[in-house]
């Protein structure tokens, strides 16, 4: 075939009429003289004859000695025996009236699957059960055995059973449908029921720390690839046999959403679940830099562009700010604040924009009759802390490796983290270090140290109301009224109670995923 089109080039060479003009004259003896476009095509002739005869020495068998290495969808298992495991759900759903299941058998149907537990929601959405309420035995076969041919790893298969038809990885609208399942089955979470508007703001949370945690591209799409990477999956699995929700810290704790959710409606004044740049600027006593809070409205971190015209985050993205806030030894944190301080976004934090931010910290070191120090021995201070492998410019891959990311970010834009960090010794910093594997996280500390605030507050109050009520009279309705618009102010503390009656505006899903 290639050279019987060589041959068909040859002759549309000799049949151009300029060409055989020229070669006219150069038989009656004139120079002849081959115009540019003709080398051009002679040239190009020439090359295809020379690349022709690299292909043919080319032996057929050396592209067959290269394995395949390349598995998006799992490396495939060499013995799967997809008919026992078949028979295996055909047994299952011989249990069920008419071999239909419904959402709470497919308990059983995941185990017949060997998936977890709660891998049941997903199974059973994925199988239509959503429209009809049910699960045939034909069609769960169906989408189960099509599952096991293309997909050989369990981030695969969770993947195609929560991504939307057409795609090939996961949005935070996938896990809404799982993580309510989650709500409405896991033991610990049980009280949930008597308090369905929480519902909402719970499974918020946790999809913004499965994103904050696993999502390492910042896409706002999580691949098979980046939960491989992950312990999500082993968390999933560990909701099973974890009775309380609480140990599992990474993900699901109901605890941390406790924390989170009352520090934001602190802040969230007219409790439109929105907050703007004043509001925000009082978390922690006006820790956080004026010109830090400027740049999470810029939009460097986050996602909602509704919100960003009108100068406000969301409940989501507070989620992102306060974690990254009180943990910045995680790669997530570092990679937050790395895009807050990266003005220009170059890729580098330049001596310019440390000094932009430094300038704040000094004018409230002023304000706190405390003097700060000059730049320069600041400047000087931090490069020898980072140690960047190009000097004057500070890189996101140098915070990452110093380990101590959190005395950086914190002397130039936290104030109150600043003067602690000024107060240690840097020996106990140094130590601190070490045992970051050992100990829990900075996060995780939080956590537990503001939950144990808020819960103290919360029985210090019932105590306060339990006495204040006995002293009252019957008649002394005015006084009754003033005792609920105070408890009425602050109705967080009511969430853990079996009995939480808050009443809050409606609130959907769509409002933290623009």
């Amino acid at each position: 075939m290639k050279s019987e089109s060589m041959r068909i080039k040859e002759i549309s060479l000799r049949q151009d009429p300029d060409l055989r003009k020229e070669l006219a004259l150069l038989a009656r003896g004139c120079d002849f003289v081959l115009p540019s476009r003709f080398k051009k095509r002679l040239k190009a002739f020439q090359q295809v004859q020379v690349q022709s005869k690299k292909e043919e020495s080319l032996t057929p068998s050396l592209s067959q000695t290269i394995p395949t290495f390349y598995f998006p969808q799992g490396c495939p298992k060499e013995k799967v025996n997809i008919d026992a495991i078949i028979a295996k759900i055909d047994k299952t759903f011989s249990q069920f009236p008419n071999e239909r299941a419904t959402l709470e058998d497919m308990g059983k149907v995941a185990k017949a699957c060997d998936c977890p537990l709660y891998w049941k929601g997903p199974l059973f959405y994925c199988a239509g059960g959503e429209r009809t309420g049910f699960v045939s035995v034909h069609k769960f076969v169906a989408m189960w055995r099509k599952i096991l041919q293309t997909c050989h790893d369990a981030a695969a298969k969770f993947v195609h059973l929560l991504k939307s038809p057409g795609y090939n990885y996961l949005v935070q609208e996938d896990f809404i449908p799982f993580l309510q399942d989650v709500v409405n089955s896991h033991p610990s979470l049980v009280f949930l029921k008597e308090a369905s508007e929480f519902h909402s703001r719970y499974i918020t949370t946790v999809i913004q720390r499965i994103f904050y945690t696993v999502n390492r591209s910042w896409t706002g799409r999580i691949t098979c690839n980046e939960l491989r990477k992950s312990s999500f999956l082993q968390n999933v699995t560990l909701l099973e046999e974890e009775v309380d929700i609480n140990q599992l810290t990474e993900y699901f704790s109901y605890e941390h959403f406790y924390v989170i959710y009352c520090k934001f409606w602190e802040l969230d004044t007219d409790h439109d679940l929105y907050i703007d740049q004043k509001d925000l600027a009082r978390h922690n006593d006006h820790a956080i830099s004026n010109r830090m809070i400027d740049r999470i409205f810029s939009g460097a971190v986050t996602r909602g562009k509704k919100a960003q015209r009108e100068g406000k985050i969301s409940y989501a993205d507070f989620v992102w700010f306060l974690i990254s806030e009180e943990d910045k030894r995680t790669a997530t944190s570092i990679e937050y604040w790395f895009r807050c301080m990266d003005l220009d976004g170059d890729g580098v934090l330049s001596m310019y924009e440390l000094q932009y931010f430094y300038e704040e910290q000094c004018q409230k070191l002023d304000n706190m009759a405390i003097e700060p120090l000059p730049f320069e021995d600041c400047l000087c201070q931090m490069l020898d802390l980072v140690k960047p492998e190009n000097e004057g410019k500070i890189t996101l891959h140098d915070l990452k490796r110093c380990r101590m990311a959190n005395v950086f970010f914190d002397t130039f834009f936290n104030i109150e983290k600043y003067l602690d960090h000024e107060q240690k010794d840097q020996f106990s910093v140094l130590r601190g270090t070490e045992n970051e594997n050992q100990d829990m996280s900075d996060w995780e500390k939080y956590a537990a140290e503001e939950y144990d605030v808020l819960v103290a507050e919360e029985a210090a109050s019932d105590q306060w109301n339990d006495c204040f009520e006995a002293e009252l009279i019957p008649g002394d309705h005015q006084k009754t009224n003033i005792l609920k618009y105070q408890m009425e102010k602050r109705p967080f503390f009511d969430m853990p109670s079996h009995l939480a009656d808050v009443d809050l505006d409606d609130y959907d899903y769509e409002d933290d995923f623009e």
